[in-house]
């Protein structure tokens, strides 16, 4: 246990969906004391469920794009649907989600000065132009496109964070998250990985957008809270080297037809592999240029991707056979 006057008190809005889970988890392991703020649009109660009753936890029930009013010393502010099935959903309360939110909880902590983690992500490169992406690269985003929602509102709240940080000394981290997969990632949020486990544990076809040849990079998720975790409490050197934007994800590169095999090779499905057309603005390549992390905080992926995979299967296949999710 660690000593009560090194104790932080730490926000996390986004705590019950994917990523935000598995972050309380590690925090709490660290002997810090967390308050879980979401509206359950995407997250799930489940994924905290094993969580009741712990002394230093607490759940609120709420929408980032309202004030929130809390003492805190750090804040992760993860608050968005991420996923392009949901974030379409409701595009204009995406980008509200974003923007609102990241002006209320900059707001927080400029309030009580606390330092505050923005879960960007490597959609704000859109279909880029150069490969791998840097933190240097502007990015060639669609400001209109049926993804603009998400990827303009990320952009954007990081232009809130830099402004609150240069304007009002708000202690800022920025990390630019690249896809991410793992146990607890929603069933139905139209993700690759998930969309393909699901086919194959079902055997039914796998369904791949366009050739297939799209690039990504996968990162497991208990490799990347390691990097929000690091990132959030880097202190010393120069400021934007603090600050960010920093790159977090795994460089391994494979084409979607590569994970769509991987998948049926893991879990010996009998689906087989079916072509649709690719939707708009679907990027072609996606890859992190890891650099200054790896200088930063000496962080570097440990999880390869059939590991993971494995892993991320195995929890999938829990909740078919509890029926947790319709078969």
């Amino acid at each position: 246990m660690r000593n009560f006057s090194l104790r932080k008190r730490v926000l996390v809005t986004g705590g019950a969906g994917f990523l935000g889970s598995h972050l309380i988890d590690e925090l709490l392991s660290n002997g810090d004391e967390v308050i879980c703020a979401d509206n359950l649009f995407t997250g799930s109660k489940l994924n905290l469920e094993h969580l009741h009753g712990h002394p230093r936890f607490e759940f609120i029930r709420h929408d980032v794009t309202f004030p929130l009013y809390v003492e805190v010393d750090h804040i992760y502010n993860l608050a968005c649907p991420a996923s392009p099935i949901h974030y379409q959903h409701d595009p204009v309360q995406t980008t509200k989600t974003s923007v609102h939110g990241a002006i209320n909880m900059l707001g927080l902590a400029k309030r009580v000065q606390a330092r505050i983690f923005q879960a960007s992500t490597s959609e704000v490169y859109g279909d880029p132009s150069i490969h791998p992406q840097t933190e240097d690269y502007w990015g060639n985003v669609n400001p209109i496109g049926i993804r603009s929602c998400y990827d303009e509102g990320k952009r954007c709240a990081e232009t809130l964070f830099f402004d609150y940080h240069r304007q009002n000394g708000v202690d800022i981290r920025v990390a630019r998250i690249f896809n991410t997969y793992g146990p607890r990632m929603h069933p139905n949020d139209g993700r690759v990985v998930s969309n393909f486990i699901l086919q194959a544990l079902r055997d039914r076809d796998i369904t791949l957008y366009g050739d297939g040849q799209q690039t990504r990079s996968f990162c497991f998720v208990d490799d990347l809270i390691d990097g929000m975790i690091r990132f959030m409490n880097l202190t010393g050197g120069s400021s934007d080297r603090r600050t960010g934007p920093l790159n977090l994800g795994n460089p391994a590169e494979f084409t979607i037809r590569q994970l769509a095999e991987a998948v049926l090779d893991i879990t010996g499905s009998r689906s087989k592999i079916v072509t649709r057309p690719r939707p708009a603005d679907d990027p072609m390549q996606r890859r992190p240029d890891i650099t200054q992390a790896r200088e930063i905080l000496g962080w570097e992926p440990k999880v390869g991707l059939r590991e993971g995979l494995k892993r991320t299967i195995d929890y999938f296949e829990r909740l078919l056979k509890q029926s947790l999710i319709i078969a």
